[in-house]
């Protein structure tokens, strides 16, 4: 089995480097200048939609969730253990330049997740709970290539709440008994596993807007919850801020290789991390991001943004300075979780232990939801009949159980290649429709400059086929006058 897992973990690192991130890269660096550098420029847009309020159907009910709760769920993936786990990873192995290439990551990629949402939410459809979209619906009805979104709808499912669930709930269960060490019992997987599987349940048999409910309360107690703990720390340690910086930035460019990696290791490891932790351009956030109702596709474009920055700049580098602070030294320090909890308990105390497990629980149990989300987006692509959903929703618990009672390893690393599969399928979805995507901007920016909320409606954009929204421009606008989108 080590064997497997060795080779699976040999053949994704090689897939990653050598083809997923060269692509990753390249288009960011493409979506940036094309768009104006659209991550930047509207940032304050970014914190203007997560408060706008939701359109109302004929009979006054919100239309499906609002934007914030869309964020709060790609939230909820994105912002999982990698944060802590993964972070502390990229640190012990690329050193502390790694945290700089993760930061530069964010930002370009923040383009691509600008630029995927945005596609999203302009080719999403309507059921019976609210609005539903993604990479899937757009490589249909953009593309007009169904197969694409089949085949790619099949490689989210066995990725996200299949294989990173069960890691996820295995992540759970393992801090769990390494808080209580020799005392954890023998039985504590199975009923781990039997608990999470019941919580799970109780949420995603309620549906979208039950997800969405649990999310915008759960996301924003585990960040604030987790900032807390960063500040404490590096308050702690306040004389050290200025030396992390500096070895960040001077090691981020080789002058100070603190554990020894080379400067393309270094770049590497930083770059990949960042990827698996904000999913900027993986095709993953725009299934939640489709699900919001707005007035324009743009809005959501950035609010799915705005979350690569939440997941990296936020809770990211915390991470990064809880280990930087507490443990300047690197030679011979654990990697993963390990390093980051050492980090900790060696600031606070032993009885941080207990606290990292409840941080784990909720970063943990927010990226299960996240994840089922996805894949029952994808579910709803293939056109299957309730009977369908419902064994899927019984399968993704199934798995939650699952992770917290079997060895991980293999799935991990059958996972990163499944999901670098599905990441190019996106990219090059995202590619040949992104022309789309800015015209879309170009009219969002346009009603900006009139003065106006944006309003979108598929008569302002009739070249574009396939979209099925936006049809009502008087349910929406009433007679006001709006810019010509060409201009």
């Amino acid at each position: 089995m080590d064997a497997i897992s060795d080779l699976l973990a040999q053949w994704g690192d090689q897939f990653w480097t050598w083809l997923v991130l060269p692509v990753v890269v390249a288009l960011g660096l493409y979506f940036t200048i094309r768009s104006g550098v659209v991550q930047f420029r509207l940032l304050p847009d970014m914190f203007r939609t997560l408060t706008d309020k939701t359109p109302r159907d004929e009979n006054g009910e919100p239309q499906s969730v609002s934007a914030f709760q869309a964020f709060t769920i790609s939230a909820a993936s994105r912002v999982g253990v990698g944060n802590i786990a993964g972070v502390g990873t990229a640190i012990a192995i690329g050193g502390p330049g790694a945290v700089f290439w993760m930061w530069l990551m964010a930002f370009v990629g923040g383009a691509s997740s600008f630029v995927e949402s945005s596609l999203a939410q302009l080719y999403k459809t309507k059921d019976e709970t609210g609005f539903r979209g993604g990479p899937a619906y757009y490589m249909e009805r953009g593309l007009g290539a169904r197969w694409l979104g089949v085949l790619f709808s099949i490689v989210l499912i066995a990725c996200f709440p299949i294989a990173f669930s069960s890691l996820q709930a295995n992540t759970i269960q393992a801090t769990l008994s390494g808080s209580l060490g020799t005392q954890a019992p023998s039985w504590l997987p199975i009923a781990t596993g039997a608990v999470l599987a019941i919580l799970m349940a109780a949420v995603i048999f309620g549906g979208v807007r039950r997800i969405a409910s649990v999310t915008q309360t759960l996301v924003p107690v585990m960040a604030l919850l987790y900032l807390l703990v960063g500040l404490v720390i590096v308050a702690l340690n306040v004389t050290e801020i200025p030396a992390v910086f500096a070895t960040i930035f001077t090691s981020a460019f080789g002058a100070q290789q603190v554990t020894g990696a080379a400067l393309g290791y270094v770049i590497l490891t930083g770059i990949k991390r960042g990827m698996f932790s904000n999913e900027a351009g993986l095709g993953s956030a725009p299934n939640a991001g489709a699900s919001a109702a707005v007035t324009h596709p743009v809005k959501q474009g950035l609010v799915q943004t705005l979350g690569v920055y939440f997941d990296t700049f936020l809770i990211c580098s915390i991470t990064a300075f809880i280990v930087l602070v507490a443990t300047p030294d690197l030679a011979g320090a654990a990697k993963g979780i390990e390093l980051t909890q050492a980090a900790i308990v060696s600031t606070l105390g032993p009885w941080a232990n207990i606290l990292l497990t409840i941080i784990i629980f909720l970063l943990a149990f927010s990226s299960i939801l996240g994840n089922y989300y996805y894949g029952e987006s994808n579910i709803e692509f293939l056109r299957t009949g309730g009977g369908v959903l419902t064994g899927y929703r019984v399968v993704a618990v199934l798995a939650v159980f699952a992770g917290s009672v079997v060895s991980a390893d293999i799935v991990w690393n059958l996972a990163d290649g499944i999901m670098g599969v599905m990441a190019l399928l996106n990219l090059v979805a995202i590619a040949l429709l992104s022309g789309i995507a800015f015209k879309l901007l170009r009219d969002y920016t346009a009603q900006r400059r009139a003065g106006l909320d944006p309003v979108f409606t598929r008569d302002r954009l009739p070249e574009v086929r396939g979209v099925e929204q936006w049809a009502d421009a008087q349910s929406v606008t009433g007679t006001i006058s709006l810019p010509d989108p060409q201009r």
